[in-house]
C-alpha cells in the first residue's frame, strides 16, 4: 500500500481509477487493486495500523486458517461492493480491515473457547466502534466496503468455526 502510494506521489498520477467501480467491467480490476489504492496519506495511515494489528493477530493465533481467511476478506468484500454498491470508485483497505475485525470478533463467539473469546474481547475493545462504519453517515466514505467486509468476516468465521468443530 505504501509502495503504491509512493509511486503515485513520485509519478504525480492518481491511481484512483483502479478502485472498484460497481457493475462496470472496467471496475472489476478494483477487486484486486482497490485495497492497495488510497486517497491520501491520512487514509493510508488509518488503514495501515488496523491492518497490521488485525493481520498479525490473525496469523499469530489462527495460523492454520489465516491465509484462507485473509484471502476471503481480501476478495469477497470487493466482489460484493462491485455487485451492490453505489456507482463511485471505492478505494482503500477498509473492506479487508472490517472483514478481519469481524472475523476475529465472530470467530470467538462461534467457537466459544477461552482463547478465541479473549481475542474477540480484545478486538471489540480496540475496534468496537467499527460498527458505526457500516452506516451511511458520510458520502465520501465507502460504507458499502465496511458493510460487505463485516458480512464476509462474520460468514467466514461461521464457516471456519464449523469446520474446526467437525475436525476436532
Amino acid at each position: 500500500m505504501w509502495l503504491v502510494y509512493t509511486v503515485e506521489l513520485y509519478l504525480r498520477f492518481d491511481f484512483g481509477f483502479l478502485g472498484i467501480y460497481p457493475r462496470k467491467i472496467t471496475g472489476l480490476i478494483g477487486i484486486l487493486t482497490g485495497p492497495i489504492i488510497h486517497g491520501d496519506v491520512i487514509h493510508l495511515a488509518s488503514n495501515t495500523f488496523p491492518l497490521v494489528f488485525l493481520g498479525s493477530t490473525l496469523y499469530l493465533f489462527y495460523d492454520r486458517i489465516a491465509s484462507y481467511v485473509f484471502f476471503h476478506c481480501y476478495i469477497f468484500p470487493g466482489t460484493l461492493v462491485w455487485l451492490f454498491a453505489r456507482s463511485s470508485y471505492h478505494i482503500g483497505a477498509s473492506g479487508l480491515i472490517y472483514g478481519l475485525a469481524f472475523f476475529l470478533i465472530s470467530f470467538g463467539l462461534f467457537r466459544k473457547d477461552f482463547r478465541s473469546l479473549l481475542i474477540s474481547l480484545i478486538i471489540i475493545i480496540f475496534y468496537g466502534s467499527l460498527i458505526y462504519g457500516v452506516l451511511p453517515l458520510r458520502s465520501s466514505v465507502s460504507w458499502e466496503s465496511h458493510l460487505m467486509g463485516a458480512i464476509v468476516g462474520v460468514a467466514t468465521a461461521s464457516v471456519y468455526a464449523k469446520i474446526g468443530r467437525i475436525s476436532t
